[in-house]
C-alpha cells in the first residue's frame, strides 16, 4: 500500500460537530441542484459551501468561506496528527442493517503506472479541471477519495472496532437515513499497528477517480514550482477513506440502464433478436424479476422491462464467441460488458460514442425507477442488471483495464464535511 500517515485534520468546532447532521453533504458529483439549495438553507456553515458553491465563482467562494470559518473559529486544526475511524450504518432495500468500517488518513500519491493505486473507471477532463481549480484556490482536500484494500484476516478492522467500542465518537450524524460516526486516534502505537497491517496492500479506487487524478496533477504542479521540494510536503498526500474488501458492510449496488429516443424501436423485434442469444423467461412483475436475477448464477443474466412485457434473459451461447478476442479475461467476465457490446451496441445499434455521451441512455440505481420510467413512456426499454462484485473490481483494476461507465455504486457515499485535509 502507498504510505498512509496521520494528519492534523481541519474539523468543525465542538458546538458545530454536535450538530454535524446539518454540516455534512455528499460528494459533489451526486448533488442535484435541488439538494444543493436545500443544503445551503440547512446551515450557513454546511460543507456544500466548500464542496459545491452556488456562487458565480465557486472556487473563490469556497476559498473565502474556508478562510472565514478558520478565522472565526467555526473550523479548527486538530492539534495532533490523527487517523480517523469512520463507520457508516445503513439499511439496504430489504431493510437489513449493515455497518461499513473504515478510516480516514492521508495517503501518498502515486501515478497509476506505479501499480500501488489502481483505478477501475475512466475519467473525464471536465470534472478534473473543476476539482483542480478547487484544489488551487482552497489548498485543501475538501472531500475524500474512497479506496479499498484486501485483508482477509481483517487486522485493521478489528483494531478499529475495538477502539470504537471503548471510545465515544467525535461525530455522530444522521444524513438521509445513514448514521455517520467518526472517532479520532492519536496514539502513535495504535497508528503504527494500523500502518503495519496494511503495508503490503494495493489500493483500489472505489470512488473519487477524478479527485485522485486531480491530486496527482496538483502535486506535480506544486512540485514543479517548489525549488525546495522534498516529497514530504502535505500536497504529496491526499485525503482517503480506506475500507476492507472483506468487510461484510461493504456493498455495491447495481446501476440499471434505460434506453430512450431510438428511432424505429420495436419491443417485439428486440425480444425476437434476444432469443437468438438468450433463454428468455416470461415474468409477471418486479418481484418475480428480482427472484429470477437472485437465483440465476450466470454473470450474463439481465432483466428486460418494456411497456408490454417483463422477462428475464440468460445467455445460452458461448460468451467467448461474442467478445473481441483482444478483450482481457477480466472484462469478458463482466455482465455489463456483454450487455453494452451485444445488446445495447449490436442489437439496438447504440454506438460507443452515444453511450459515452448518454445520448440514448439513462442510469438509475433503483429498479423501481426502471418500471416507473417504462410505465410513463419516458423510456422505451429498461435493463435491470446484477451488481458488480468487489472481486470483479479488483480483477479489472489489476488487469490495468477500466469498466463501462456507471458500473459500480458503492453505497453509502463518503460524506463531505466530517473533516478536511490541508495541503499547505
Amino acid at each position: 500500500m502507498p504510505e498512509i500517515i496521520p494528519f492534523k485534520g481541519i474539523l468543525y468546532n465542538s458546538e458545530l460537530l454536535s450538530n454535524a447532521s446539518e454540516m455534512i453533504c455528499p460528494p459533489y458529483d451526486v448533488i442535484s441542484s435541488e439538494l444543493q439549495q436545500k443544503l445551503y438553507a440547512s446551515s450557513p456553515y454546511n460543507a456544500i459551501r466548500l464542496e459545491l458553491p452556488i456562487e458565480s465563482d465557486p472556487y473563490a467562494a469556497a476559498a473565502a468561506s474556508l478562510g472565514e470559518w478558520l478565522q472565526g473559529g467555526e473550523l479548527q486544526h486538530d492539534p495532533l496528527p490523527a487517523i480517523y475511524p469512520y463507520f457508516q450504518t445503513f439499511e439496504d432495500s430489504e431493510g437489513n442493517s449493515h455497518t461499513r468500517i473504515g478510516f480516514f488518513a492521508a495517503m501518498r500519491l502515486h501515478e497509476f503506472a506505479e501499480k500501488k493505486v489502481l483505478p477501475h473507471e475512466k475519467t473525464l477532463s471536465g470534472p478534473k479541471a473543476d476539482r483542480l481549480n478547487l484544489f488551487r484556490k482552497t489548498k485543501t482536500n475538501i472531500s475524500s477519495i474512497f479506496g479499498l484494500y484486501a485483508d482477509e484476516e481483517k487486522t485493521a478492522d478489528c483494531l478499529l472496532r475495538a477502539f470504537a467500542d471503548t471510545h465515544e465518537p467525535i461525530v455522530d450524524a444522521l444524513f438521509q437515513g445513514v448514521r455517520n460516526q467518526m472517532w479520532r486516534i492519536t496514539d502513535p502505537e495504535l497508528i503504527e499497528k494500523l500502518q503495519e497491517s496494511l503495508l503490503q496492500r494495493t489500493v483500489y479506487i472505489a470512488d473519487g477517480h477524478h479527485r485522485y487524478e486531480t491530486g496527482v496533477n496538483y502535486r506535480n504542479e506544486r512540485a514543479a514550482g517548489n525549488p525546495s521540494h522534498t516529497g514530504n510536503e502535505p500536497y504529496n498526500f491526499i485525503l482517503v477513506y480506506l475500507a476492507n474488501i472483506y468487510d461484510e458492510g461493504l456493498l455495491i449496488f447495481p446501476i440499471h440502464r434505460l434506453v430512450h429516443s431510438l428511432e424505429g424501436f420495436d419491443a417485439e423485434t428486440l425480444k425476437a433478436r434476444l432469443k437468438e442469444f438468450f433463454i428468455v423467461t416470461e415474468l409477471q412483475d418486479r418481484a418475480s424479476l428480482k427472484a429470477f436475477l437472485e437465483h440465476e448464477p450466470s454473470n450474463y443474466a439481465y432483466g428486460v422491462v418494456t411497456s408490454s412485457n417483463v422477462y428475464g434473459i440468460c445467455l445460452k451461447t458461448d460468451q467467448d464467441t461474442l467478445f473481441d478476442p483482444a478483450r482481457p479475461e477480466a472484462l469478458k467476465r463482466l455482465g455489463l460488458v456483454l450487455l453494452h457490446d451485444l445488446v445495447l451496441g449490436r442489437l439496438l445499434g447504440i454506438s460507443s460514442e452515444a453511450m459515452a455521451k448518454q445520448t440514448n441512455l439513462l442510469y438509475v440505481k433503483d429498479d423501481r425507477e426502471v418500471f416507473d420510467a417504462v410505465a410513463t413512456g419516458s423510456v422505451q426499454v429498461g435493463f435491470v442488471v446484477k451488481p458488480t462484485t468487489v472481486e470483479q473490481v479488483q480483477a479489472v483494476s489489476e488487469a490495468g483495464e477500466v469498466m463501462p461507465q456507471k458500473s459500480t455504486f458503492f453505497y453509502p457515499k463518503i460524506m463531505t464535511g466530517l473533516l478536511f485535509n490541508p495541503l499547505e
